[in-house]
Order: structure tokens, then sequence, then C-alpha cells
């Protein structure tokens, strides 16, 4: 298993709860792509569009050595491919309980391209500021233990 992206805000920005791990449609080139490391999901997010589920404003530029024909558009919502029961689960977290779809990283398992995603909840700023408190105090006791 390569790792091709991470998204590090996303454990900053919301609390999350479950992982979950789905395929993606993608073309050729934008395989290639992704293979190459070229992929970022800085400010993506996962949408609901009917009874499916899309990566939206995830970034995997063109291939450099794609023929010229071969263009799509970087940005583009991509599809994402899951189990029916996972998917209703998920529709019905997301719509009732207000929570979010949030992508963690992306990474090859054998010759396909994989997103792992989580449900979140967004944290508040006095949320955020506690797990900095909490991050600096359990560095100053590692630092207090080693000398």
């Amino acid at each position: 298993m390569t790792v091709i992206a991470t998204n590090r805000r996303a454990g900053f920005d919301y609390t999350l709860d479950g992982r979950y791990e789905a395929g993606l449609v993608l073309t050729g080139s934008e395989v290639k792509s992704v293979k190459t490391g070229h992929a970022s999901l800085k400010g993506s997010f996962v949408t609901v569009k009917g009874n499916e589920l899309y990566l939206t404003n995830a970034l995997i530029p063109r291939y450099q050595h794609a023929h010229q024909d071969t263009k799509h558009e970087p940005s583009r919502p991509r599809k994402l491919l899951l189990r029916k029961r996972e998917i209703r689960s998920l529709i019905g977290k997301y719509r009732t309980e207000g929570l979010t779809l949030v992508p963690i990283r992306l990474y090859t398992r054998k010759q396909l391209v994989k997103l792992e995603f989580s449900v979140g909840k967004g944290k508040k700023t006095y949320d955020k500021r506690s797990d900095i408190g909490k991050r600096d105090a359990k560095r100053r006791i590692e630092r207090a233990m080693r000398s």
C-alpha cells in the first residue's frame, strides 16, 4: 500500500468517528497522474448526489506524458465506489445528524486507487484550542522525561 496524498487538516478541523474505504472512478491519464504522486486532497470533501457519493475539489492534475487529446478537468467530482448498504448508512448519517464526510488519504492497493474517508463533525474554535493545549502539555512532559 502506497500513500499518495493525505489531508493533514482533517484531524484538526473535525472530530473523526468511523473510517471507510472506497474506490474511485478515474480515467486512464488520471490513474497515471495519481500513481506518480500528483494528487492533493487539500480542501476536498465528499458530497452526496442522489444515491451516490462523489469526491469533490480533489486536485488530480493532467498526466504530463499523456496524449494532448486526453484532457480532464483537474478538480472535477469523482464518483466513489461503495456497497449499497454502506452508501445508505452514510447518507442517513450525513442528512439526519448533520455530519460531514471528510477524505483522509488517497492510496494504491495493488493496482487500484482507493480513498479513505471518515465521518466527521466540525470542531469549534475552543475545541481546537483545547487540543493544541493538550498537545503542548504532552510535548513538555515528554521533554522533561527525556532530560
